[in-house]
């Protein structure tokens, strides 16, 4: 399978000024990615990639990262009512059963680049209709353990995707086009760990009224926002286990008017 971008498939022209800091280097978001893990986290994920690779384990997979919002506006200053397309993995499925995620999932042998891979897959999940929208780049790879994936982010950019929706059930729980501004209100944000980890290994999570985002997907996000300059500060010390955090989640009425 060639996996390359191939001319033509990625317009960073199109970005609209307000995305232009993660469009102009990305590899900035990998910078503040790594600069938030922990540095046995790190140790244990290069020995975890490295060992995948001498196994055969590693699996090439893209997702799409996909911005909605206003053509016009200015570098570190969020529209208002810019949205980021998320969705909530199925809890019967293998591997991040019940996280949320970016839409996206392995490449297929058919699959010409990452690209062709993220909007396939967000096709698939979500009925997203990506004639609507501009794949503007690349961000470094990242390996997932334990599915092995060494994933692309495809970040990508639409005026308006139009409507979307879970087309499989049993591969996707929820599709939502989320609030920017709810990944920055800091009455959202949180710092979550696995039980079998200490609290030193906390990574960044997002609690909104319809998921937990936490994980790969959160450490993104967060990254995001701290190249975009749209991170407000917000309570570093509010650490939670996972489990506690779905909890809270899962507690009628607890977030109905958390994001926003």
């Amino acid at each position: 399978m060639s996996w390359e971008i191939a001319d033509g498939e990625l317009t960073p022209d199109a970005a609209p000024p307000w995305l232009a800091p993660l469009v102009t280097d990305p590899t900035l978001i990998k910078d503040a990615y790594r600069r938030r893990v922990p540095a046995e986290v790190l140790a244990a994920l290069t020995a975890a990639n490295a060992t995948a690779a001498v196994t055969g384990a590693r699996r090439d997979a893209a997702v799409l990262v996909l911005f909605s919002g206003p053509q016009d506006g200015a570098p570190g200053e969020l529209p208002a009512d810019a949205d980021l397309l998320v969705t909530v993995r199925a809890a019967t499925l293998r591997h991040h059963a019940g996280q949320a995620a970016f839409p996206g999932g392995a490449a297929d042998p058919g699959d010409r680049s990452p690209v062709h891979t993220a909007l396939r897959e967000a096709t698939e999940e979500t009925a997203l209709q990506a004639s609507r929208l501009r794949t503007l780049a690349t961000l470094d790879t990242m390996f997932i353990p334990p599915s092995g994936f060494q994933v692309v982010p495809v970040l990508a950019y639409s005026v308006d995707p139009g409507p979307v929706a879970v087309v499989d059930q049993s591969e996707t729980a929820v599709v939502a086009r989320v609030p920017v501004r709810a990944f920055v209100n800091p009455a959202n944000r949180l710092m979550v760990y696995r039980k079998e980890n200490t609290r030193r290994s906390a990574g960044p999570a997002f609690l909104l009224n319809q998921m937990l985002v936490w994980g790969f997907t959160g450490h993104v996000i967060a990254a995001m926002l701290d190249v975009a300059g749209w991170t407000q500060p917000w309570d570093t010390d509010s650490v939670h286990e996972l489990g506690d955090a779905m909890a809270r989640l899962e507690a009628e009425g607890s977030y109905g008017e958390v994001q926003r």
